[in-house]
């Protein structure tokens, strides 16, 4: 009875810190998304150009991607608890000077303070969700958290245009604070402390370089297609500092006595290959996401909101992956798992192949759906395998890095996509334009004379509108084709992760899940 008793208190305290790590989890991961439709809006109240206001966003990676790796060792100097607090609250604070912002300078001054705080909420809430369930409910575990990291995102740009659409931008900011207040009681009341390491130290010089080469790449990324890439002085000493950076922070690592990442989380090969795998799921689903709503809006006319809900399926479907995929990490192999997920993932991006804008809603919510419902099958596996064999005193640091790997992965995918999709738009106009001839075919049809005449002003324009119009569709469709190639590359890997051993009969397993 006693026992009972017990099982259900630590039943009860595990449902309660689920909840306020998901609150932070999800208050954190809109704000990755959630700002992108907001930007005309923001633009015209703040009166900045368009080079200007990308500012809002480029600062909030920039500063999250520099302060991601350093989560292990703040963690383990400040406590685990002690960081949580810190972070959500922060956050909250940053959010609500955002809403309040009257400059376009306070603005991205508040978004660089959401960025560093927000930056530890992701590998903490992951590595928390890791000690507080048993390893047999890590399947599980993951899923729910999953459903914050993932789910999130998606959905953001649906809620950010109804919230700037409806209310005001600045709302786009206010929503956090429900979500922080919350976070942050269950934070202090449940979530245990973990033992403060002050031995451990910093290396300064490790992070420095690092900090430096994410910073530098990051910049490269956001501001390469405004600045024509490596014709541009700018873009060049940015490659130059990151690359640079990279090797010494290579070199540092190898030959000091404390590297800022312990070497030996890196000779775990499955952990590895997780973080190849990762940045291959984020690469896919950032880059698919960047491309729709300019799909939407400007070559199908749909405006913010609707296109916003035309995408809410994807996200429908990541959910209804997530709570299926946690019911069977533990019956099947998760390495088949996610070959359906990538497939399955892989056949979505086909079907965008076959987009005209003439495609139907339902057509486009459908497909969707099905690229959101392969992508949920992938990261709760991904996630469980990768970390299933790291010993916990690590799970901290590798989280940071295994988010750390996520973001960039996510930046790299969008970057390519966008200067693909505006290089392969000029290729294909200048192809299309060759063949607009008085002697091409297309020009002997009847009534088509009248509307694309070569003769006239008016005809002209017209004609180089379609043209331009059919070009990028054809552009937008080639992406697609590509992020699909990436897709299926991902297969292979899969192999290269070791196989999970074979889960305890019944009565063991309940027997352990009784005795934690």
């Amino acid at each position: 009875m006693i026992r009972a008793i017990g099982l259900a208190q630590r039943t009860s305290r595990r449902t309660l810190i689920t909840i306020c790590v998901m609150l932070a989890t999800v208050m954190q991961a809109l704000d990755t998304t959630i700002a992108n439709v907001a930007l005309p809006h923001m633009q015209g109240s703040l009166s900045a150009t368009q080079d200007q206001i990308s500012w809002v966003l480029t600062s909030y990676i920039v500063a999250a991607a520099i302060a991601t790796p350093s989560t292990g060792f703040v963690a383990a100097r400040l406590g685990r608890k002690r960081l949580f607090v810190i972070s959500v609250s922060g956050f909250v604070v940053a959010s609500m000077l955002c809403g309040i912002a009257t400059s376009l300078t306070e603005l991205v001054v508040f978004r660089l303070l959401q960025g560093v705080f927000g930056a530890a909420l992701v590998p903490l809430s992951q590595a928390l969700m890791f000690d507080t369930y048993p390893k047999e409910r890590h399947g599980w575990a993951m899923a729910v958290w999953g459903m914050g990291t993932m789910v999130a995102p998606i959905l953001g740009p649906t809620l950010g245009g109804y919230l700037t659409e409806y209310y005001d931008w600045r709302w786009i900011f206010y929503i956090n604070l429900p979500f922080g207040l919350l976070a942050l009681i269950g934070i202090l009341a449940f979530v245990p402390d973990t033992p403060i390491d002050r031995a451990r130290s910093l290396d300064a010089l490790g992070f420095a370089l690092l900090s430096l080469a994410i910073g530098a790449f990051q910049m490269l990324l956001d501001r390469g297609e405004l600045k024509d890439w490596f014709g541009s002085t700018e873009i060049v000493i940015e490659a130059v500092i990151a690359a640079l950076c990279l090797y010494l922070f290579i070199v540092h690592a190898l030959t000091t006595n404390r590297p800022f990442f312990d070497p030996r989380i890196f000779g775990d090969r499955t952990f590895v290959t997780g973080l190849v795998l990762v940045f291959i799921v984020a690469s896919v689903m950032m880059s698919t996401m960047a491309l729709l709503p300019p799909f939407l809006q400007t070559l199908m006319g749909y405006p913010v909101m609707t296109a916003g809900i035309i995408m809410a399926p994807r996200g429908i479907g990541t959910l209804c992956a997530m709570i299926s995929v946690s019911r069977l990490i533990g019956r099947f192999d998760p390495r088949l798992i996610m070959l359906f997920g990538f497939s399955m993932a892989a056949y979505a991006l086909w079907r965008y192949t076959g987009f005209t804008p003439e495609v139907s809603v339902s057509t486009i919510s459908w497909t969707g759906f099905l690229q959101g419902f392969g992508m949920g099958f992938l990261f709760v596996p991904l996630s469980t395998m990768t970390f299933a064999t790291l010993p916990q005193q690590h799970r901290t640091e590798a989280a940071g890095l295994y988010a750390l790997v996520r973001n960039t992965g996510g930046s790299i995918g969008i970057s390519v996509v966008t200067a693909f999709l505006a290089h392969n738009q000029q290729v294909n106009h200048a192809a299309l334009a060759e063949r607009a001839t008085p002697y091409s075919p297309a020009f002997r049809v009847p009534l088509l004379p009248d509307a694309w005449s070569l003769e006239t002003a008016e005809g002209l324009a017209r004609l180089n509108e379609e043209i331009d119009r059919q070009a990028q569709t054809i552009a937008y469709l080639e992406d697609f084709r590509m992020i699909m190639t990436v897709a299926i590359f991902a297969i292979p890997c899969l192999l290269l992760l070791r196989r999970p051993p074979r889960p305890g009969r019944p009565a063991e397993t309940q027997r352990a899940a009784a005795d934690d």
